[in-house]
């Protein structure tokens, strides 16, 4: 049977109303009688209920992390590595993560959203993959709502967020397959809605103007950052005239979808054709062949971002408000050598 403040005052002999202002660290009970009431609480092994610890702290010591993904849900691995790093940061500060899933720029998101914050179910929310016009950030901006953002924004909104530089990124990748010799490199772009989307087409363009490479539209490609997107784009520019010699892609995934398209219509890719992807993903090292990437931190980022939301959350000053991150060139061998 559960121990009550009833039985812990009848042990020490003083009111319930006291036992419970000295368990709540209240001022106004004496010390001596505080550590009698802390003392027999321990010994009859009484543990608060967390509705009575929510309700004494007003707060419900959960995150809010609403996933924009299309399709099955947690299909993507990106996100898998991602609400690893999140929800074990959670569970370090005693904090529960309360997940879902829509599809971006949805009625059903817009109304997730609105579930978390004006039904309090969460202290502070966690944001990603921001978009060039952002409604989640405007709302929870408007609403004073405690929140972080793995990606910026071009809104005037000052928020804390954590992001990567993908502009050098891509100029990294896309400047490594020039050194090797090629001249007609394709992009498989994510949806330019997304902040990081513009970041990562910017770096494309910024190697090959550095080298005197005139930009093709018709080199570009958007996928939905999906494996069968990337399969669909890489089919696509593999059928053009005068196909790329090697292909950019903006995130892992879709790389694996133009691989496995390379491979159905015979290329050796590394030989026939280059590769390249983005995140680094477990993934990305165990393809045929290892995936030369940009790799960015996906598991430090989500305990990164979660830490900062906590310190939001709890009123602490947050060091870093804006940080940007340098991703790093991981060469493997989908890159291939120099390209006859």
């Amino acid at each position: 049977m559960a121990v009550t403040l009833k039985d812990i005052a009848q042990r020490v002999g003083v009111s319930v109303t006291t036992v419970s202002r000295a368990l709540g660290g209240y001022e106004d009970v004496a010390e001596a009688t505080r550590e009698k009431v802390l003392h027999a609480a321990e010994e009859l092994g009484y543990y608060p209920s967390a509705t009575a610890r929510q309700l004494q702290k007003r707060r419900t010591d959960t995150i809010g992390f609403v996933i924009p993904t299309f399709g099955p849900r947690f299909s993507d691995p990106y996100f898998s590595e991602l609400l690893a790093g999140i929800g074990n940061e959670a569970a370090r500060h005693n904090f529960d993560l309360l997940v879902s899933t829509r599809s971006p720029d949805s009625p059903e998101e817009e109304e997730a959203y609105h579930r978390l914050v004006d039904g309090r179910r969460v202290d502070g929310v966690l944001v990603v993959r921001t978009r060039i016009e952002d409604s989640r950030l405007a709302y929870l901006t408007q609403r004073n709502f405690p929140f972080v953002a793995f990606g910026r924004s071009q809104a005037n909104e000052d928020f804390p967020y954590l992001d990567v530089d993908g502009q050098k990124g891509l100029r990294d990748v896309v400047q490594h397959l020039i050194d090797l010799g090629h001249e007609r490199i394709a992009y498989v772009s994510a949806p330019l809605n997304l902040t990081f989307a513009t970041h990562r087409l910017a770096g494309y363009k910024q190697a090959l103007e550095e080298s005197g490479l005139a930009y093709d539209e018709n080199l570009v490609v958007v996928g939905y950052l999906t494996e069968e997107d990337g399969y669909q784009a890489a089919h696509r520019l593999l059928s053009l005239p005068n196909p790329p010699t090697a292909i950019a892609v903006a995130n892992d995934l879709m790389a694996l979808g133009v691989m496995r398209a390379a491979h159905e219509r015979g290329l050796n890719v590394g030989h026939d054709v280059a590769i390249t992807g983005f995140d680094d993903i477990p993934l990305a090292a165990h393809a045929h062949p290892p995936l030369t990437t940009v790799c960015q931190p996906i598991y430090d980022i989500g305990q990164r971002v979660c830490r900062m939301l906590i310190q939001v959350i709890k009123g602490e000053p947050v060091a870093e408000r804006h940080i940007l991150l340098a991703p790093t060139l991981v060469i493997r061998e989908s890159s291939g050598a120099t390209h006859q």
